[in-house]
């Protein structure tokens, strides 16, 4: 027993070794002062918990939705493919986060990590990018409305998924292709083992598109209140209501792009001004998030639809409500 004690902390996750927690570490160290035979004492971080529930969560709720998808021939339409498409990414992203936390606690290898956070990045990367698909989606819908429902707007959504999968399994490829920090602490960014410079790369593409999405909807905003305007016309409608109509488009419009921003905007700044000696408690308070956006995107692009619904009805009960099979589509339904 007079033996200096050799104290084992691998089976800590790495990074929440280096994020300067050391009131974690020491306390490990009392734990594991042997009064018989020394135990370490398995110590799991409370975020981490977190962010395997909201993982688990974001499977689960897309995981139907991409099964409604799949199973009913009729949601074939190009809108229907990228609001799959959408599901599929971010339940591949739900996947990702619950092998991560595994992986992190009873699997430490280089491999594993890099495999898993290729995984991660591809699918969220999947993710944002089937949000601008489908914004640009709906926007030709809208101001080509005559020539929209034909194949050559099939053949442009079967173009756009092939660019954007293309583009986010590449990007989720560079961890695993050596673009990573493993063997250089210094150029680690806030999730390691990415690096600076690959993290920067990914905000600066996400700031991009989030102009380019609100661009379109600006777009769609105003051929929505023209639109609106005609159909009052028309149908001699009462300003009031006209007012209402368009109130109701550009209410939804903010709500889907003012969550995508709260969501990812956070995380998006603080990757490009921060690196690994930040507390990691700042990481996880903007990573978290991020992550809901993907439990919201059911909620907002799937299960909104009328469509969807009617299959999610007929799957759980077999019939269709008469409110919903009678509900006829508006302006604002964008």
């Amino acid at each position: 027993m007079n033996e200096d004690l050799e104290v084992n902390l691998t089976w800590l996750p790495r990074d929440h070794l280096e994020a300067g927690s050391t009131e974690n570490v020491s306390a490990a160290v009392t734990s594991l002062v042997p009064v018989g035979d020394p135990e370490p004492e398995f110590i799991v971080n409370p975020w981490d918990i977190v962010l395997c529930t909201s993982g688990t969560l974001i499977s689960c709720e897309n995981a139907v939705v991409v099964l409604i998808i799949f199973h009913n021939p009729s949601l074939r339409a190009p809108m229907f493919l990228l609001i799959g498409s959408l599901a599929l990414a971010d339940l591949l992203a739900g996947i990702g986060l619950i092998f991560n936390f595994i992986l992190a606690y009873f699997l430490q290898s280089e491999v594993t990590k890099l495999v898993t956070m290729g995984l991660i990045v591809a699918s969220f990367s999947a993710s944002v990018c089937s949000l601008l698909a489908i914004t640009v989606d709906r926007y030709l819908s809208l101001y080509y409305a005559l020539t929209y429902n034909s194949e050559r707007t099939v053949t442009f959504t079967y173009v756009m998924l092939v660019l954007l999968w293309g583009a986010s399994i590449c990007i989720g490829l560079l961890p695993i292709m050596g673009w990573n920090c493993l063997h250089d602490e210094s150029t680690c960014s806030v999730i390691r083992p990415l690096t600076k410079n690959n993290a920067a790369v990914l905000s600066v593409s996400f700031l991009l598109m989030f102009a380019l999405m609100l661009q379109l909807y600006i777009q769609i905003c105003k051929i929505v209140m023209r639109h609106a305007h005609q159909i009052a016309l028309q149908h001699h409608f009462l300003a009031t209501s006209h007012y209402v109509t368009t109130r109701k488009g550009v209410s939804t419009l903010a709500i889907i792009l003012g969550t995508f921003a709260a969501c990812w905007m956070p995380f998006t700044l603080y990757s490009l001004i921060a690196d690994y000696t930040y507390p990691s408690i700042y990481t996880y308070a903007t990573l978290l998030p991020a992550t809901y956006n993907s439990i919201i995107n059911p909620v907002i692009y799937a299960f909104r639809n009328q469509e969807i619904q009617k299959a999610l009805w007929l799957i759980c009960c077999g019939c269709i409500p008469s409110n919903l099979s009678a509900r006829a589509r508006s302006p604002s339904d964008v």
